[in-house]
This record gives C-alpha cells, sequence and structure tokens, in this order.
C-alpha cells in the first residue's frame, strides 16, 4: 500500500471548517498541532489513491485564501503497519481508473520535464555522439546504451499531458524542448554525414531506412508504457529507453543522410520519424485521458477538454495521412 503525507498550514480561524471538511475524505489519520501563533498545522495521512480528492480541494480553498498552504510527501515507512483493507473505498472510482498519482504531483514533474536544462542537453549530446558512433559501427550494443541515457521521454510525455490539460504555456514550453531534443542529435548526425561516408553496410542504419505499418504500433506501445510508467511514478527511466528507441535512431539516421545530401532516401526516416512521435503524442493522451487527469475548475475543464479533442483530433488525422504514404509506399 503506498501512502502520502499531506501537510497544511492554515489561520486558526480557519481551523474548524477544514477539520470539519476532511471528515468527508477517506483518510487514515489525521495530526493537530499549534505551528506559531498565526498557523495551524494539520497532517493528512493517506493512500496515494485518495490524495488527490484533498489537493483539490485544498487548491480551490487556496485560491480563496492565500495564508493557506499545502505540502505533499511520499511516505516510505509507517508504524504500526496497516493491512490491506478488502472493503471498496468511497473515494475511488468504481469504473476502474487507473490508480495513479495525483495531478498536482504529476505536473511537478511534468514542469520539471518540460524546460531545457543543462543536464538535459549534456544527456541529449553524449547519447546522439553514442547513437550515432553504434549506428556507424553497426553494434545494438552501443545503440541500446544511447537509449538508456536519452532523455527524450520527458519532452514528449510533457506535451501529451499539457493537451489533456489545456495548459497551452507549458504545452509551447514542452513542443519547444521537443524541437531541441530533435535538432541536437539532427545537427550532430548530420556533422557525421558531412565527414563520413553512409554506413550503408550497418544493420542499424538500414533498419531505420525500411518503414512498415508495424512501426505505428510498436510507437503506439512505447508511447503508452511511457505514459503508465509516468502516472503510475514507476522507474521511467527503463520505460524511456522504449521511447528513445523509436525517436532517437531515426534521427540520427535521418541527419547523417541530410549531412551526406541525400535528400531522396532521407524521405523514409523522416516518415518514420513523424510516425513514431505522432503515435507516442496519441497513446500518451489517451493514457492521461482515461487515467481521469483533468483540471477541478469549471471553466478550466471546458478548456481542457476543447485541447484534448483537437489534440487527438490532429495527431490521429496526421496518423492517418502516414499510414496512406507509408502503404503506398510498400506498395
Amino acid at each position: 500500500m503506498e501512502l502520502q503525507l499531506i501537510e497544511v498550514y492554515i489561520k486558526e480561524e480557519e481551523l474548524k471548517p477544514l477539520l470539519s471538511r476532511l471528515e468527508d475524505f477517506s483518510i487514515i489519520s489525521k495530526w493537530h498541532l499549534k505551528e506559531s501563533e498565526q498557523y495551524e498545522l494539520i497532517r493528512i495521512l493517506v493512500k496515494k489513491a485518495n490524495s488527490e480528492k484533498i489537493l483539490n480541494y485544498l487548491q480551490q480553498k487556496a485560491e480563496q485564501s492565500e495564508e493557506l498552504k499545502a505540502l505533499l510527501y511520499t511516505v516510505q515507512t509507517y508504524i504500526p503497519h496497516i493491512s490491506e483493507e478488502k472493503e471498496e473505498s468511497k473515494d475511488l472510482d468504481e469504473n476502474a481508473e487507473l490508480i495513479r498519482a495525483s495531478r498536482h504531483e504529476l505536473y511537478t514533474v511534468v514542469h520539471s520535464s518540460s524546460q531545457i536544462t543543462r543536464s538535459f542537453s549534456w544527456f541529449l549530446v553524449l547519447s546522439s555522439i553514442v547513437a550515432t558512433a553504434g549506428i556507424i559501427k553497426n553494434s545494438p550494443a552501443i545503440v541500446i546504451g544511447a537509449m538508456v541515457i536519452a532523455p527524450l521521454i520527458g519532452p514528449y510525455t510533457s506535451a501529451a499531458f499539457a493537451s489533456v490539460l489545456g495548459d497551452y504555456k507549458l504545452m509551447r514550453q514542452s513542443v519547444l524542448t521537443s524541437f531541441y531534443g530533435l535538432f541536437v542529435p539532427l545537427a550532430i548526425a548530420a556533422l557525421f554525414g558531412i565527414f563520413f561516408k553512409l554506413p550503408i553496410h550497418s544493420n542499424e542504419f538500414l533498419a531505420r531506412t525500411n518503414i512498415e505499418i508495424i512501426d505505428i504500433a510498436v510507437a503506439l506501445a512505447a508511447g503508452a508504457a511511457g505514459a503508465i510508467s509516468f502516472v503510475k511514478r514507476m522507474a521511467e527511466a527503463l520505460v524511456g529507453v522504449m521511447v528513445s528507441v523509436a525517436l532517437l535512431p531515426p534521427t540520427i539516421v535521418l541527419g547523417m543522410m541530410v549531412g551526406s545530401g541525400d535528400w531522396s532516401e532521407a524521405l523514409t526516416p523522416f516518415l518514420l520519424l513523424l510516425v513514431n512521435i505522432s503515435s507516442i503524442i496519441l497513446s500518451a493522451i489517451l493514457v492521461f485521458w482515461f487515467s481521469g487527469i483533468k483540471p477541478v475548475n469549471w471553466q478550466k475543464i471546458q478548456v481542457a477538454n476543447t485541447s484534448r479533442r483537437f489534440a487527438l483530433l490532429f495527431v490521429s488525422l496526421i496518423i492517418a495521412i502516414l499510414s496512406i504514404v507509408i502503404l503506398f509506399i510498400s506498395f
């Protein structure tokens, strides 16, 4: 059982209404302390699946009172041990929503993943160099090693998450970071393409010069796996390898062809890259949508619904067009 602790700092005059309202939520335990002359401290121990509703309430209350502050912690151990209860919780959706981290916790991770940081840039450069070398040397082990350190899962997950919430500011930042995440390996591979001959005898190279409909299914599965690992806060780095496999090698091959001036042959890895990007974003949007991620405010919900529908329509249309092009190329 995963537990979380919510700390709430509130004015003394607002304490009783808050304590009364907490009775409506499914909580394990709560403690009340006098923090200072002005503030009261309430600690609330909850199951991870039940924290979002409390945080939603606190967010709405914080919009009315700037004095309210709330913090969320993950609890590693709790004594005495809490046994799993078989009875259904009134706060859980019986329609089998994906048990996940709270929207507030996910948003914090998404926001940091959408930023272009120094560490992001370094990992991107290093993974691009390693992947290019692996493709030239025809070494699957080196290419896989590059996928492990490639940080590409973050911005694409952030873009899909932002489209579900209708957060256009976050979406713009995520898209910019995503383009940056493709431009760097494209530029590095283009430099290799200028100074070295294309490795036409490398299976790793040739694999990205062939595109089939099955590639769409692979990218959809990779995007869904990445999104599920994200909402459940699991080991994203491992699943991120699969996402990077779908994105980084086609970008490297495309860059090498561009650098060598082989424009006609560059069409296939370009199509493969577009297919993989669109499929990953589509499946991530669907996972976030079906897991119940949405804003609290009614007006924001309307914006989010519009954003999600537009994103789904746009990405699905691109995939449909690319599928027709792939079928045309195949025959």
